[in-house]
């Protein structure tokens, strides 16, 4: 599909969250585009994603200084190398800020293995070990590493009174069996719009919409019928739709649930 011929962004009846982007990617003046465009299509919230040593302070400055977005504070598994007892202080000072909703993106990532699984391991632990002191929900990357993530979360879990999410699930419908069974919510993306990715809808099928929260993982990821720019935050009206399809409800429904399970999750103490 062509440029001129994308379809406009749907005016959607409810308010959404996004509650998986990366603000930090943008300059000042995309940054304030970008929300403006947002809130212009229903996007009441925005958590934006730690996932670095050098972006801890960035996500936190986005949030302090816009009244509508949110961050996380956390170590991405591409980065477990870079966990050490120095990084870890630094988190655990930093979780309890006002700000801060969640820990992570933290998780375990053997497709890339940019960090070898010893270490992500140890940081994914070290990471839920802070989660479950401040009672700080966490924000879990997992791909092809099923059973690690099982197995450290199988041990964590049930001291993780915020437990959180799985963001852009794309894993078996087993783990997501598992996850769902431990209290955790799953994350879904424009990857549901993906013609290739009948394996992800089917999940989404499966998963009671209870237990669903929306997110772009911005700027990657974008929907159809937008594939081939960069994604943001004002294309979660596409990836609703799709998943209302999924569902077999209203897209009202959808965006009701979806806020109040995005709230339960991240905001329950402030909401």
């Amino acid at each position: 599909m062509s440029k001129k011929a994308r379809p406009p962004i749907p005016l959607l009846d409810g308010k959404i969250i996004e509650t998986h982007c990366h603000l930090d990617y943008l300059d000042d003046e995309q940054l304030k585009d970008t929300l403006a465009k947002a809130r212009a299509v229903g996007v009441e919230r925005v958590i934006t994603i730690a996932v670095s040593r050098t972006n801890q302070h960035v996500v936190r400055e986005i949030a302090e200084s816009t009244d509508d977005v949110w961050c996380t504070q956390g170590l991405h598994p591409h980065e477990a190398s870079t966990w050490d007892a120095s990084f870890s202080d630094e988190l655990d000072r930093h979780a309890m800020h006002d700000r801060v909703v969640a820990i992570g993106e933290c998780g375990l990532d053997y497709y890339y293995e940019h960090s070898d699984p010893t270490t992500q391991i140890q940081a994914f632990e070290g990471q839920l070990e802070i989660a479950t002191r401040h009672k700080k929900p966490v924000v879990i990357h997992t791909r092809e590493a099923e059973a690690d993530t099982k197995a450290v979360l199988a041990n964590a879990a049930q001291h993780l009174t915020g437990k959180g999410v799985i963001h852009s699930f794309t894993s078996s419908p087993d783990l997501a069996e598992f996850c769902l069974a431990e209290g955790f919510y799953l994350g879904f993306n424009g990857i549901a719009t993906f013609k290739n990715a009948e394996n992800v809808r089917d999940v989404i099928r499966q998963t009671p919409i209870e237990k669903i929260l929306l997110e772009t993982d911005a700027p990657y990821l974008t929907p159809v019928p937008y594939r081939g720019v960069p994604n943001a935050p004002y294309y979660l009206p596409f990836i609703a739709q799709t998943i209302a399809e999924l569902k077999g409800v209203s897209i009202q429904t959808l965006l009701k649930t979806a806020h109040k399970n995005s709230i339960d999750c991240f905001f329950s103490e402030s909401a």
